[in-house]
């Protein structure tokens, strides 16, 4: 997954036509480290239906303000600059809860389309 480390290059990428997915996460959270196993198999899973991102929050705190990002990880999708649907809870996110939000904003990208 590709880090993102400026506002311009967040910017940018979620322009795009494409579904665009970015997890906000940081160096020190367990829960963020918890998914990083399972995480390249996953965007593997669904290549060619979305596109990853990371973005470390403390490395933007402006942009992660401006997005309202208090937890996480924090999901995000994306499609021409808008944001189409997030998962964020307080919980440790498991795989398949992570491919449920998937799916989801496949289906609302899908819906848009």
């Amino acid at each position: 997954m590709e880090k993102l480390i400026t506002d311009a290059a967040f910017r940018e990428v979620i322009s795009g036509g494409e579904l665009t997915i970015v997890v906000f996460k940081t160096t020190w959270c367990k829960d963020c480290h918890f998914i990083d196993p399972f995480m390249p198999e996953l965007i593997q899973q669904y290549e060619g239906r979305a596109r990853f991102y990371e973005i470390d929050r403390d490395d933007l705190p402006e942009l992660c303000a401006e997005l309202n990002i208090l937890g996480i990880p924090s999901f995000i999708a994306f499609r021409g600059g808008q944001e189409l649907i997030r998962f964020v809870s307080k919980l440790r996110k498991t795989r398949d809860e992570i491919e449920g939000f998937v799916d989801k904003a496949i289906a609302v990208n899908e819906a848009i389309a």
